[in-house]
């Protein structure tokens, strides 16, 4: 099951409405997508199926403006009252599923439930008016250095949808009965008793005043030579950097592996850029493309992630490994590799031999996997976790491919039943970690449960899953 925090938000986002309005996925960072905050997001990625995430800077706009005796007023636009109750009972007697005997009986019951009183914040558009007429600084600071250097693009925070007062989420869930029983629909609820009894579990989470559970944001593009700004709204041909401007910064860096990397591409549907950056023609989930296309792009990255010596990809498996629990240590480390990959190595290869050091300069193809795991949401990087540690990656990928191949191109719901036999390749707990995955990509599955409906919005979700469950096996196989 999702998150409270975060199963909360996409519900209320759908209630809203508003295509660019989007949900908050963790409470601790919450409060970094204030009104006027600045968020990067890489623009040059390596993948056509699959965008990356915001990514907030800690840094307002007026941080980074020219000092002006006015100050801009929140306005508050709307106020909102929403309600959400969820009650879930089930009998559990044979897992008619998976193919698996089982010798337990009773019931599993869940429930969720919470009310929420929102308001809608913003900037009024006399005071937008007079932040675009206020000059950039001249200092430049770290963080746009670096963006300009990678090519990402700069967001500011437009609008906040924030709690008027504090707000307590709260669900439970119990089983009661004989034998061993567990609850189907995740497993962070999962709870097993043998011969008879009843288990409660009951989760909360408070959330104090003003907490932001959504924003919108609109994106900065600097002119006349970086020092004024004009904000626009999302399109993803802009840059927020003059390409002039981004461009006599990346003919400066040394390029030791780019002529390889020319010849690499020369036969493929991807552009490179001069800091070795390859760009997808293509938008993300492009509607002309089918799932071979995916299966081909992985396949690509898995073969050059295949011809990295054994120890390095042994030492990537378990870095990866140790920070998947860890938003922003795996941001970070992606940052770090995909800046200036040739001046930061990383500390897992310091005691690396220098030859198995320049294998892994000439190879970037280890960024496609970071920046796939980065769309994926905090509970997922713990059920991969708890996948690469039990080793049902591949059985994973193949139930994942099932939904995938035959529904890719539909245009709207279309039912399926996920295959036995795939399930009963996976005991137990892996069916718990698995139907976890699934539901975190916005599938109403389970164990108990194995026809779905396909919905269009879980076909970039599934797809970054697909790709990061291939391409870490890849790295296991080591």
């Amino acid at each position: 099951m999702t998150s409270l925090f975060e199963h909360t938000n996409k519900n209320l986002v759908k209630e809203l409405g508003g295509k660019d309005l989007k949900p908050i996925q963790n409470p601790q960072s919450a409060n970094k997508f204030c009104l006027l905050s600045l968020l990067r997001q890489k623009r040059r990625i390596l993948s056509q199926f699959w965008k990356q995430p915001d990514v907030p800077v800690d840094c307002i706009l007026t941080d980074i403006l020219e000092p002006s005796s006015s100050v801009p007023e929140p306005v508050v636009t709307g106020k909102f009252l929403f309600s959400d109750k969820m009650v879930q009972t089930e009998a559990a007697e044979v897992d008619v599923t998976a193919g698996l005997e089982v010798s337990a009986s009773g019931k599993a019951s869940q429930s969720y439930e919470c009310s929420l009183e929102v308001q809608s914040v913003t900037i009024s558009p006399r005071d937008w008016e007079d932040l675009q007429e206020r000059k950039v600084l001249d200092q430049e600071p770290p963080f746009r250095k670096e963006c300009r250097t990678r090519g990402d693009n700069l967001y500011v925070v437009t609008e906040v949808v924030q709690l008027i007062n504090t707000t307590v989420l709260q669900d439970s869930s119990s089983v009661k009965g004989t034998g061993k029983l567990s609850i189907p629909w995740s497993f962070y609820v999962k709870s097993t008793g043998d011969r008879s009894g009843l288990k409660v579990r009951q989760r909360t989470l408070t959330l104090p005043q003003g907490t932001v559970m959504a924003y919108k944001r609109k994106q900065l593009v600097f002119q006349e030579n970086g020092r004024a700004i004009l904000l626009i709204s999302h399109d993803d041909k802009r840059k927020t950097f003059p390409e002039d401007e981004f461009l006599c910064c990346a003919v400066s860096l040394p390029r030791p592996q780019f002529q390889g990397k020319l010849q690499e591409l020369q036969m493929s549907p991807e552009a490179i850029d001069l800091c070795g950056h390859r760009e997808s023609q293509f938008s993300p989930l492009n509607t002309r493309t089918d799932f071979k296309s995916l299966q081909n792009e992985v396949s690509r990255e898995m073969e050059a992630v295949a011809e990295l010596p054994r120890d390095i990809r042994d030492a990537l498996f378990h870095t990866i490994l140790a920070k998947l629990k860890d938003q922003g240590a795996l941001q970070d480390f992606t940052d770090m590799l995909d800046g200036n990959i040739w001046i930061h190595t990383g500390s897992f290869l310091s005691e690396m031999q220098e030859n198995s050091r320049n294998v892994w300069l000439e190879s970037r193809h280890i960024i496609y996997l970071l920046e796939a795991l980065l769309v994926l949401s905090d509970i997922q990087h713990e059920l991969l976790a708890w996948s690469m540690e039990k080793r049902i990656l591949p059985q994973q990928q193949e139930l994942v491919k099932s939904i995938l191949e035959p529904n890719f191109l539909h245009p709207c719901n279309n039912p399926f039943t996920l295959d036995p036999k795939l399930l009963a390749s996976l005991e137990e707990e892996g069916l718990a970690i698995t139907f976890g995955l699934l539901q975190e990509c916005g599938l109403s599955v389970a164990p108990d449960n194995p026809k779905g409906t396909w919905d269009l919005e879980a076909k970039e979700p599934l797809s970054t899953l697909y790709g990061s469950l291939l391409m870490l096996q890849q790295l296991a196989e080591s």
